[in-house]
């Protein structure tokens, strides 16, 4: 397929770009939308073809046998990330925010602590206080643009509340993919402060080359006490499905979110199901590998325009498709900025403060568009802040 292919999404029903006026005042007839982590690319062959093949059945009944779904799964983790996943670990969400809400919901009680490492994304802060638990922030350290941990001084901030850690890896918005050291003072971490793990692993497959993600699964000491998240969705532009995966390798922990599953009656659509499953293949394989060549060329493009512009700097992503843009150096006020962005270039991004700690000086922009449009959008900025030049 050509990923150059423009096409047209307005009246479709998209939140990125019928809702991007609404929300921001951002034109809706020549509004870039960069905000929302959706690609604009339709979904490779063999997940189009699956649907295909359900319309062509034309009967949408209750979905059973789910064996070559979990098969699917588990060769994809294998083959793809060199982790071996046990079919019965495997639960299927309705997506990984619902995932994360399902972990905080179950593994924690109300007033209980969570920790987040901010800036992180948004949705975690979220569904914690909507469930009626505290945010800890514990702030990446920001490094000339390179997100760090900083443990010691995350030791510090514990009292004994908190009762689990959301880790995102690879990082949104930061774009980084930690190390074994970084994985591995994680889970020495969670141990010293008796916390359960959630990894959110979403964008594990859409990493840049040069670099490797290592699942918090092969990571030694950590089992007893982990919850993993993945899900085709992110990968594969079928975010629409609503559907993700919660792996809980320890049999206790699986047994008590198997009980809080079946007491909220939870069950996913079959559409989601047969999607991963096609997704999930050799065929699948190679319509991420030509997507992630195509991103990292307008990775490249956005990074080279913006940090031309005096006072810019886009983080150096290893992965994501969500550019990470630091405005802090123009000495602009984070109204200014913004609005130069979203009224005079015309582009709906992510403000950084939805992200936490650290996102004051940010804005977040989804190159998982068309190229045409990522230029467009760069020679929009470099005009929007012509007189820095």
């Amino acid at each position: 397929m050509s990923f150059d292919d423009i096409i047209d999404r307005h009246g479709t029903h998209s939140v990125k770009w019928d809702m991007m006026e609404q929300i921001y005042g951002v034109p809706a007839d020549d509004g870039i939308p960069m905000w929302v982590a959706d690609m604009d690319f339709r979904a490779a062959d063999c997940v189009q073809n699956a649907v295909q093949k359900m319309r062509d059945h034309g009967v949408y009944g209750y979905y059973g046998d789910d064996t070559a779904y979990r098969d699917a799964i588990c060769w994809w983790m294998k083959e793809r990330h060199g982790w071996t996943v046990d079919p019965a670990a495997i639960f299927t969400t309705h997506g990984l925010v619902n995932g994360t809400a399902m972990c905080v919901d179950t593994f924690t009680q109300p007033g209980d602590g969570v920790v987040l490492t901010t800036p992180v994304y948004h949705a975690f802060a979220k569904v914690i206080k909507a469930n009626n638990r505290r945010v800890i922030e514990c702030d990446l350290v920001n490094d000339d643009g390179r997100y760090e941990m900083d443990f010691d001084a995350w030791d510090a901030q514990m009292d004994g509340s908190a009762r689990m850690f959301v880790l995102c890896s690879p990082h949104n918005p930061g774009g980084r993919v930690w190390t074994r050291a970084e994985l591995e003072g994680v889970a020495d971490f969670c141990r010293r402060h008796d916390l359960i793990l959630v990894s959110d692993e979403i964008h594990h497959d859409l990493v840049y080359p040069g670099h490797t993600h290592i699942p918090m699964a092969l990571i030694d000491g950590i089992a007893d006490r982990l919850v993993m998240m993945s899900a085709t969705t992110k990968t594969f532009n079928i975010a629409g499905c609503h559907s993700g995966n919660v792996i809980i390798p320890d049999t206790a922990l699986r047994e008590k979110f198997a009980a809080r599953m079946m007491g909220l009656g939870l069950s996913p659509n079959s559409f989601g199901l047969f999607m991963a499953e096609a997704a999930y293949s050799p065929e699948g394989a190679a319509w991420v590998d030509d997507l992630m060549a195509y991103l990292d060329g307008n990775r490249r493009l956005f990074d080279a325009g913006v940090n031309a512009i005096p006072g810019l700097k886009s983080t150096d992503l290893e992965a994501t498709y969500l550019a990470w843009v630091d405005f802090g150096g123009t000495g602009m006020s984070r109204e200014e900025f913004t609005r130069r962005v979203e009224k005079d270039a015309r582009i709906a991004v992510n403000h950084g403060p939805t992200f936490g700690s650290g996102g004051d000086d940010f804005l977040r922009f989804n190159l998982a568009t068309p190229r045409p449009l990522v230029e467009q959008a760069v020679e929009r900025l470099q005009k929007a802040f012509a007189d820095l030049q």
